[in-house]
């Protein structure tokens, strides 16, 4: 259920993880430690917050939060396991209607990217269309690990984005 700026700004430690733990992947350490940065004159000042408190974490953490992220239509989508959010985003892209030769394809770009990097492909999923994933799953395996590190970050701060505009009502 939505709660509003205002009573985030006036939350308990608690009460605004609750809220807003979910946005990063299994990572409510990111919430926890945005916490004392209120109040938040607005959704993106607090977008900015929760970045900053993920691109300042160490490189360990930062991997951690990556790695928290399932393949995309992998092995947890397929038996239902995933969380609400990813489900829920995954299907947007259209993941959850792919042909025999698309999920063989995502399933050979999941496991050479993950050889490559050591951590799954992340894509806001919710802003491409299955073309686009397999597209982009295709040329990012090329990059360099430092720039696919801070293009996974990237993805996951659009991810967040989207899922503090549904969390958090404009009064």
């Amino acid at each position: 259920m939505p709660v509003t700026l205002d009573h985030l700004n006036r939350s308990a430690p608690g009460s605004f993880v609750e809220a807003l733990g979910h946005l990063f992947e299994h990572s409510p350490w990111v919430a926890e430690e945005t916490y004392a940065k209120r109040p938040f004159a607005g959704l993106e000042e607090l977008h900015q917050a929760l970045c900053a408190t993920m691109r300042a974490a160490p490189h360990s953490r930062q991997l951690a939060l990556i790695r928290a992220h399932p393949d995309l239509a992998g092995r947890l989508a397929q038996a239902g396991q995933l969380t609400a959010d990813s489900t829920k985003e995954q299907a947007a892209a259209g993941l959850d209607r792919l042909s025999g030769a698309e999920a063989a394809e995502i399933g050979r770009l999941n496991d050479a990217y993950k050889a490559r990097f050591g951590f799954p492909f992340v894509i806001c999923a919710r802003l491409n269309a299955k073309d686009a994933i397999l597209a982009s799953m295709r040329s990012r395996v090329a990059s360099t690990p430092e720039a696919e590190l801070s293009t996974a970050l990237g993805e996951i701060a659009k991810i967040a984005r989207l899922r503090l505009l549904e969390a958090v009502k404009t009064q």
